[in-house]
């Protein structure tokens, strides 16, 4: 297995990807909690992220709502399930926890959602930012919050954005 990465400015500051054999594996923050260390990350390369790089750039500038990269986060088969949920929730929209428990099958699965919403290693791209508490407020976020909430903010509605006295 070949692992690579490079670093990709953002309104969020510098964003480190990672692939394995060309695949996108990872989208860690500046300090992110839990993100790989440097001898996880593998060689630097300018290339190979062109399309990452691009579609981030949509993303930011308002002007792509949906991912279309292939990926290969790696975690466990729940893990996984988890993430999979986590790219079917709209852009501009949210869940909870308990939410994506039920949506599984099982509500007392909510906090177990929350650990591998915790680990997800692409970030924004696979959507964990858009994941709330039950009462719709912010929760943990391996990026911090005030990086989740700009990206909730990006992805808030223009109807509902004109309806906010602030």
């Amino acid at each position: 297995m070949a692992r690579t990465h490079t670093v990709i400015a953002s309104p969020l500051g510098d964003l480190t990807a990672v692939a394995e054999d060309g695949v996108l594996s990872g989208l860690y923050f500046e300090r992110h909690l839990r993100g790989p260390g440097p001898e996880e990350r593998g060689v630097y390369r300018d290339s190979g992220f062109e399309e990452v790089r691009r579609q981030l750039g949509e993303y930011f500038a308002g002007e792509r709502t949906r991912f279309e990269l292939p990926l290969a986060p790696r975690g466990d088969a729940f893990q996984q399930r988890v993430w999979r949920l986590l790219t079917e929730i709209p852009f501009g929209e949210t869940r909870s926890y308990g939410e994506l428990a039920r949506r599984l099958g099982n509500v007392s699965l909510a906090q177990a959602v929350g650990a591998a919403n915790a680990r997800n290693p692409v970030s924004v791209i696979v959507p964990c930012h858009r994941v709330v508490g039950a009462d719709g407020g912010l929760t943990g976020y391996a990026g911090g919050l005030e990086r989740k909430r700009f990206l909730l903010d990006l992805e808030e509605p223009a109807a509902l954005k004109a309806t906010r006295l602030f």
